[in-house]
């Protein structure tokens, strides 16, 4: 049975991981007949947002114990995983990720990822193995790989632009597609960039899913 490492940032799309894109990822890998396994950081959440009213708060919260709540319990600090154990990686989005896994929301042009997240992505992509990016995680790609790759974040013109400047190759999406990069085995799909419900949002990420287990 194929392994897929999921990398999450959090819990909740304003100040961590989306959650509806981190399950159905889940879903839709276990719908494949594929394990999985989650993963994250422990370190401290760029901040906190009270998801009610979206304000920040003044709390301090641990990116791996937040994961803990979308994944069950079942979550490991990201810098133990043994790639050689799983046959792909997936990283779902949400704001927070944009804060946490890398810093496009507070830096802007001039963003970088999180070293173990970028060294990660780069090993399974050194070893032929897929990695699917969700949401605004695509964002991250041409921070990751010294390499043009082919991508999407969707239709949205300025973050198309911001990451054809930093080398990408941007393809517009709509919400139920896929694009993929045959030659590097990424996948990226719009999902919360585009979707207006958690039926579209599924549908690219079913697919995503569907083609990095069907790649590995």
């Amino acid at each position: 049975m194929k392994k897929i490492a999921v990398i999450l940032a959090g819990c909740g799309r304003m100040d961590g991981s989306e959650i509806h894109e981190s399950v159905l990822t889940l879903l839709s890998i276990a719908e494949c007949n594929a394990e999985y396994k989650c993963f994250s950081l422990d370190k401290e959440q760029d901040h906190v947002t009270n998801h009610l009213n979206n304000e920040t708060t003044s709390e301090s919260r641990n990116m791996l114990i937040e994961s803990a709540r979308i994944a069950r319990g079942d979550v490991a600090n990201l810098e133990t995983i043994d790639i050689n154990e799983y046959d792909a990686l997936i990283i779902p989005g949400g704001n927070g990720t944009a804060y946490n896994l890398f810093d496009l929301a507070t830096k802007g042009q001039n963003y970088s990822v999180n070293p173990v997240v970028a060294n990660i992505c780069r090993k399974f992509t050194e070893n032929k193995k897929p990695v699917g990016f969700i949401c605004i995680a695509p964002a991250m790609i041409p921070a990751i790989y010294s390499f043009p790759v082919n991508l999407s974040i969707g239709t949205d013109k300025d973050t198309a632009e911001l990451l054809t400047s930093r080398g990408a190759i941007h393809h517009n999406c709509k919400v139920d597609e896929i694009c993929i990069d045959e030659a590097y085995k990424i996948i990226t799909t719009p999902a919360y960039m585009l979707a207006n419900n958690i039926l579209e949002a599924y549908t690219g990420i079913n697919k995503l899913v569907k083609k990095v287990v069907e790649l590995s």
